[in-house]
């Protein structure tokens, strides 16, 4: 793990960046906000304003990096949603389909480039130990076993789980009969990670990071897989630690490792935080949320 001396190093490396692979990398983070529009879009079968849509997704990316787990996001979403006349257990369903498409999407992504590119990994360094897959898979099945606790013995939550399972089924069988909507929730789920990717590759290159976009793009997806369930804001810190200690393990110097990841926090968290909070607040004041 990078020290502060790293980080303070690869922060002054920012500033001899090639600006034009910057630009990129901007571009990128854009293509994101698209993205999750798309993804969002496909996610429910009513059609949403295509403007405020991108909007609400610009606004939300603030709201994400306040609140663990995307509980920000999410919640702007849901505010979006019933405004725009959906109830709200359909709106609810609709975030619950896109948080679980996201992860299959992205490890089907993870699975491809391992099968496309298996000699690019060293599956030895990278793959968790047993104690911390142990410790993981008791998370999960402690996770599993309290919710069908609390839903066999807790009567009221019952009836209203009940419906939104229902709802949720509902959506989701008529969302997968609609061509159109299986591109973009699907589509877009897989490419999200891929432009994510292309933001840190992008910095990388402005800093001269010695490693290709795709071991750049496997890097993201081994780490993010790895810590992406840790509930930390935007999932800032987990990731980044994973991310950098990853790309080290591809070749990468240290101090540009680091770099790189700071740079992508800057571009995609810090650099639009204050214009994304300002739309938040002008819809907000409007009612649009």
């Amino acid at each position: 793990m990078a020290d502060w001396h790293t980080v303070q190093d690869g922060a002054l490396r920012l500033a001899s960046a090639d600006p034009w692979w910057l630009l990129a990398g901007f571009f990128f983070t854009c293509m994101g906000w698209l993205t999750a529009s798309v993804v969002r879009q496909g996610s429910i079968p009513e059609r949403l304003p295509p403007g405020l849509l991108v909007a609400s997704q610009f606004a939300a990316g603030a709201a994400n990096h306040v609140l663990p787990a995307s509980i920000g996001a999410h919640a702007v979403t849901l505010r979006f949603l019933q405004h725009c006349g959906i109830p709200l257990a359909r709106a609810t369903a609709s975030l619950a389909l896109y948080s679980l498409v996201k992860p299959i999407a992205k490890t089907v992504v993870l699975l491809g480039f391992l099968v496309a590119f298996p000699d690019l990994l060293h599956l030895g360094e990278l793959v968790p130990d047993e104690q911390t897959l142990l410790l993981v898979a008791g998370g999960v099945t402690a996770a599993l076993v309290t919710a069908g606790v609390l839903v066999t013995t807790v009567r009221p939550l019952r009836r209203p789980l009940l419906g939104f399972v229902r709802t949720a089924l509902t959506d989701a069988r008529i969302l997968h009969t609609r061509p159109s909507r299986v591109l973009a929730l699907w589509g877009g789920a897989a490419a999200t990670p891929l432009l994510q990717a292309s933001v840190i590759a992008s910095v990388g290159f402005a800093l001269g990071l010695p490693l290709s976009w795709t071991q750049v793009t496997l890097a993201l997806l081994l780490a993010s897989t790895a810590v992406g369930a840790v509930p930390a804001p935007g999932g800032i810190g987990p990731v980044d630690a994973a991310l950098v200690f990853t790309m080290v393990t591809f070749g990468a110097p240290m101090g540009l490792a680091a770099a790189t990841v700071i740079g992508y926090r800057v571009m995609t968290v810090w650099v639009p935080l204050l214009p994304g909070a300002l739309v938040l607040s002008i819809m907000v004041q409007r009612k649009i949320l």
